[in-house]
């Protein structure tokens, strides 16, 4: 508790912003101290930013991306090669793969990677709606773009063979992306080329494993 302030509304907001990611009691102490120092329409309007993001912004449809509408503007868009998905684990992924420009398809966003010391599974992700995309949409090829860790590494070759009965190129990038990287953290040159330069999925382990 703050008991020096004698505030339970000051408490309040202090408790609140230390539940988001990497914010310390300390640094929601000085953040909440920053906005009462400032005018209060900014607070308003951070405030009224943030209910209107978390009201209005829901998941798309087809990728699973942030949209405002039920398809996000990826998939709505008729420039993109609707044959070609890349699979990302979140949507802080499709943001840095968009931003090196060589993916011109779409997205498919698992929402995490098996991992099951944290107690995620294959049924807690978006391995099933992906496998019906390749044969409702009838994809072309499949980029596997997840962080080279075990966990990424894992649920690539599990996605794998779930589609290895079905006609779609599986590829994955080439590995100029340091092992352990997360993807967010990766240059956007590096991931670039590593986009550019991916590689058959099947390549990368031996055909009796």
């Amino acid at each position: 508790m703050i008991q020096s302030f004698n505030s339970s509304l000051l408490e309040n907001a202090v408790g609140e912003l230390s539940k988001l990611p990497g914010i310390g009691r300390k640094t929601a102490l000085r953040l909440a101290l920053h906005l009462l120092r400032r005018d209060e329409n900014e607070a308003v309007a951070l405030g009224e930013s943030i209910i209107n993001m978390r009201r209005n912004i829901c998941y798309c449809s087809r990728c699973h991306n942030i949209s405002e509408q039920e398809l996000c503007p990826i998939c709505s868009d008729t420039r993109r090669d609707p044959a070609v998905v890349c699979v990302v684990e979140n949507v802080k992924d499709v943001i840095t793969v968009e931003a090196t420009r060589q993916h011109s398809g779409l997205y498919h966003v698992l929402g995490g990677v098996i991992s099951p010391l944290d107690g995620i599974s294959p049924a807690d992700l978006e391995i099933d709606s992906l496998v019906r995309r390749v044969t409702e949409e009838n994809l072309r090829e499949v980029i596997l773009a997840l962080s080279p860790t075990i966990e990424g590494d894992t649920t690539n070759f599990y996605i794998y063979r779930k589609l290895a009965d079905l006609p779609v190129q599986v590829t994955m990038l080439a590995r100029g992306l340091s092992i352990g990287n997360e993807l967010e953290y990766t240059d956007e040159l590096t991931l670039g080329k590593s986009i550019q330069n991916r590689i058959l999925f099947s390549s990368t382990f031996h055909p009796n494993e």
